[in-house]
């Protein structure tokens, strides 16, 4: 709740002192800022333009280099395989015209197994480590090979291909394959080129090349980051400097290869591009270049981590920004010590007047000058002292408000209480009670006032409940427990003009409802009742089991518990019954019976029995009871 303003005395006092300390006074820049940004002025801003200038120079030139360097590696690597296939191509030719003069020119089923035809191909095989296979095959595609390796399927499969573009006078280039297993495996490429005689098909000389020059090749460009591989036309990988890929991989996820593979036979001259690779759940940005092996639809690949291969212009950058820091903080440095003297005063002023915008009204400014500044340190400090006095005032009023409130809280309840004796005292045990259960909860703080509250009145609405029905010292009959039950909705009604009271409204209305929807007046279930009301219903339950009533004696509080643990879940909420047990078994709750005396007036013979309904066995009956109890 907010207090009522303080009397206009106080606040007539607080404007009579406000208007002692208010002078006009210009707008001021402090003197140190004026020095400081003079300073940084006439020499960071200029250093910071130059150093810009020069950083974007060097940065542009940097990456340039990269590229250049990503450019150089790929085109020589791309001229080493052109160079490779064009001897390999002349090698071939070779062979082809030895075999013609070999074979006179019939290479048919009958000189196809000819002793001169296999030690042509077995000295081919010999005359370089880079040949791994060869074979000879006529018309019929019949022949006979040497090498090193037996071809297996795949490679078999590539011989037909190689084949058929024989047939079409074509010359083949295969895919790369990877043959035998273990330590013994190596990447192979099948070359082929047709035998012809006179314009006459003879048949197909074919070599498989061993591709362990071109690995050694990549291996001896990687490190520093970069990381060289070789893709044929539809993006699959020939040959990579790292274990990372493995020959056939499909390198079409990597835009650079991509772009390759798009341009097709377009692709003649370099290009290199920063793209992003994937790598687990990060996306690293990459720079890379690739050069076209056009004779073999080939293109070499390099590519390398920006932050790697921008690593100089990252570090110039740090440089020069760590330069640019510190003449900052010597110009700073600088300018503190210029201006100290001059600002101390005025820093101590704006201290002092920061700490009063904070609410510390009881600092003072320590100042010992002759000059305007003394002065305005002087009323500076009337001001602080009459600001403080008139804080305190509008604390004790508020104070005494927020008493004087509870204190109509407490007599309204207190008036409700006092109808029926027995139920005397019961808003401020309720009160007490739930306190208690919401500090066990850890409830906050403006959650506990809006819970004293409620609870205080709770009960409110009995106010409009006739005497004969809320002193009546029997059981209620059904109508009158209906008449009873109107108490929650009459409170709510009475105190809902109040706006400051809304949030205690839920309490007051529905502290009756039960989880299990039997309760009243809306028969709300589970976390349809609002915590507060929750809270109040244990208390209240609690205060109504361990009270006399005319027609039921008080239980113990180790009985009233139990009946309490037995209804929770059911009709109260287990969380707030556990924090009663708690603060129950920790001995903070103290319980004190008052006797009443009361007559109870015999009833009438004449009159007719009221309805009753047969008693269920417990824990209903006993649900019942005690909801009766709790009115």
């Amino acid at each position: 709740m907010k207090p009522a303003a303080t009397s206009i005395d106080g606040a007539s006092e607080f404007h009579q002192g406000s208007d002692l300390s208010k002078a006009p006074s210009p707008a001021r820049i402090p003197i140190l800022y004026v020095i400081l940004g003079v300073l940084l002025v006439i020499s960071i801003v200029p250093m910071y333009f130059y150093s810009a200038q020069v950083e974007a120079i060097n940065r542009d030139r940097l990456k340039t280099n990269e590229m250049l360097l990503q450019n150089t590696v790929t085109r020589s690597l791309a001229d080493d395989l052109s160079q490779h296939e064009r001897s390999m191509r002349m090698m071939l030719a070779n062979l082809s015209s030895a075999i013609q003069v070999a074979s006179g020119g019939d290479i048919g089923s009958k000189n196809i197994e000819a002793p001169e035809l296999r030690a042509l191909l077995e000295n081919f095989v010999s005359s370089s480590d880079e040949l791994a296979y060869a074979t000879l095959l006529n018309s019929d595609a019949k022949g006979v090979s040497a090498g090193r390796i037996a071809p297996d399927a795949f490679l078999q499969r590539e011989l037909q291909h190689a084949y058929d573009a024989a047939r079409d006078g074509r010359a083949y280039n295969g895919q790369a394959l990877q043959v035998e297993d273990g330590m013994s495996s190596r990447t192979v490429v099948l070359v082929s080129s047709p035998v012809s005689y006179g314009g006459r098909f003879l048949g197909m000389v074919g070599a498989v090349v061993d591709l362990q020059f071109l690995i050694r090749r990549l291996h001896e460009v990687s490190g520093g980051g970069l990381i060289p591989y070789v893709v044929d036309a539809q993006g699959r990988l020939v040959a990579a400097g790292t274990p990372q890929y493995v020959t056939g991989q499909d390198m079409k996820s990597l835009e650079i290869v991509r772009n390759f593979v798009d341009e097709g036979n377009k692709a003649q001259l370099a290009a290199t591009k920063e793209f992003a690779v994937k790598e687990g759940k990060n996306d690293v940005e990459m720079l890379g270049t690739y050069s076209p092996v056009t004779a073999l639809d080939w293109a070499v690949v390099v590519q390398k981590p920006q932050r790697e291969a921008y690593r100089g212009v990252y570090e110039m950058q740090r440089t020069a920004r760590l330069l640019a820091l510190l003449a900052v903080l010597v110009s700073i440095g600088v300018s503190i010590f210029a201006a100290r003297r001059i600002t101390n005063p005025l820093q101590i002023l704006t201290q002092s007047s920061r700490a009063l915008a904070r609410g510390d009204f009881s600092q003072r400014v320590h100042l010992w000058s002759r000059t305007e500044i003394g002065e305005l340190a002087e009323t500076f400090n009337t001001m602080s002292q009459e600001l403080e006095q008139f804080v305190e005032d509008l604390k004790r009023a508020a104070e005494e408000n927020r008493a004087l409130f509870l204190g109509s809280i407490q007599m309204l309840a207190g008036a409700v209480d006092e109808k029926d004796p027995y139920t005397r005292g019961h808003s401020d045990r309720v009160t007490r009670y739930s306190l208690m259960i919401g500090k066990e909860l850890n409830l906050d703080s403006t959650f506990m006032e809006t819970l004293q509250i409620s609870a205080q009145l709770h009960d409110v609405g009995k106010i409009g409940i006739e005497d004969r029905i809320l002193k009546k010292p029997g059981a209620l009959t059904a109508e009158e427990f209906e008449v009873m039950k109107t108490h929650t909705t009459k409170g709510a009604n009475i105190l809902r003009p109040v706006t400051q009271l809304a949030e205690m409204l839920p309490g007051i209305e529905l502290h009756h409802e039960a989880l299990d929807g039997r309760g009243y007046p809306y028969g709300l279930k589970g976390e349809q009742i609002p915590l507060l009301a929750r809270v109040i219903a244990v208390a209240d339950t609690f205060d109504a089991l361990t009270t006399n009533r005319p027609y039921q004696h008080a239980h113990t509080p180790e009985e009233a518990l139990k009946i309490i643990q037995n209804l929770a879940g059911k009709r109260l909420d287990p969380e707030p019954v556990g924090a009663l047990m708690a603060v129950y078994g920790r001995g903070e709750i103290r319980i004190q019976r008052i006797a009443i005396k009361r007559t109870v007036a015999a009833p009438d013979a004449s009159a007719p029995l009221p309805p009753t309904a047969p008693v269920p066995a417990l824990p209903v009956a006993e649900a019942t009871n005690l909801e009766r109890t709790r009115v």
